[in-house]
């Protein structure tokens, strides 16, 4: 019986919608170690096969629901358990994301996705699961308590090195919208390192700028947000998150072929007592003074310069500083 246009359209929605799940998925496999160390990723994993599974199953198709129940049960079982991930297990997985991919390409072709198609498809790919089923088992009964990981590498610094990673593996792909996306998305989830640190706040943030400009190339972003955000880091795990800020480079890709708007940092000076001074400022094209006091605690000091300046002047302000005390 002919499909209604209803019908048809939900079915449209629903291939496109398990196209992004399988992008997904296939990116989480790609980097499959780095994803299982990453429990917001794996749980984008585990979620992108669900809903595939749940799609399928409400418009009848049984071999796709089956195949995508197969992927949620063994995601399921490498976010419960921990493990070695090595190249056999990743080809596995590949696999049987194979076997799913193929099924959701032909509901595409001319004739559909027939039961028959389906279900003979279905029987190749049952030994595929089946062995990674058997291999997952030998893989989380090998798995020792604590052997996962070096004792002295903190979740925290495990967690900012499988970003980092990811970062690297988009930045090679290359240029285009959807990766610096993706990229920005990823110096997101490093706020959760320390949500309270403005400088580290800030310094994503000025990141992400650098990133969303198009005059910025990848060869000149890459080495510089991957250097400075595995630094940064490392102060804010630290506990140092007071040393944190942009460098010069990072700021030049931010404000690349953009005007500068910003105060000459060394026209400020300090005393060991509170003091007016007065900063030249140019941000509107017509030179004026301000009149700031700065007070003779270093905390005093940071409030007044944070009251006073935008966020372009006090980075150029720190980047002074700090030149200057070394």
């Amino acid at each position: 019986m002919q499909a209604t246009e209803q019908q048809q359209q939900i079915l449209r929605f629903f291939i496109e919608e398990a196209k992004e799940h399988l992008d997904t998925i296939e990116q989480g496999l790609l980097h499959l170690e780095a994803t299982i160390a990453d429990s917001e990723a794996m749980n984008h994993l585990f979620r992108a096969a669900h809903s595939i599974k749940g799609g399928a199953a409400m418009l009848g198709y049984d071999s796709i629901h089956k195949t995508g129940h197969y992927l949620e049960d063994y995601f399921k079982l490498i976010k419960d358990h921990p493990l070695k991930v090595d190249r056999k297990l990743e080809d596995l997985f590949l696999k049987g994301f194979d076997a799913l991919k193929e099924l959701v390409e032909a509901l595409q072709g001319p004739y559909g996705l027939r039961p028959e198609g389906g279900e003979l498809a279905l029987r190749r790919s049952i030994p595929v699961f089946k062995a990674l089923g058997d291999y997952l088992k030998i893989l989380i009964r090998a798995a020792k308590p604590g052997a996962m990981s070096p004792s002295n590498v903190s979740p925290a610094t495990a967690q900012v090195q499988n970003i980092l990673k990811m970062m690297l593996q988009l930045f090679k792909q290359g240029d285009n919208p959807k990766s610096r996306q993706q990229l920005s998305m990823l110096c997101t989830r490093l706020t959760a390192l320390n949500k309270t640190s403005k400088p580290w706040i800030n310094l994503l943030q000025v990141s992400q700028q650098a990133i969303a400009n198009p005059k910025s190339s990848f060869a000149s972003l890459a080495p510089v947000i991957i250097k400075e955000l595995k630094i940064s880091s490392e102060l804010v795990i630290g506990g140092r998150s007071a040393e944190v800020f942009p460098s010069m480079a990072l700021q030049r890709l931010m404000m690349a072929a953009a005007p500068e708007n910003a105060v000459d940092p060394t026209a400020i000076k300090s005393t060991a007592t509170a003091e007016p001074i007065a900063t030249n400022s140019s941000s509107v094209g017509v030179a004026t003074r301000r009149q700031i006091t700065i007070p003779s605690d270093p905390k005093g000091a940071a409030r007044s310069l944070l009251d006073q300046f935008n966020k372009a002047e006090l980075i150029q302000i720190a980047e002074f500083l700090m030149k200057a005390i070394q």
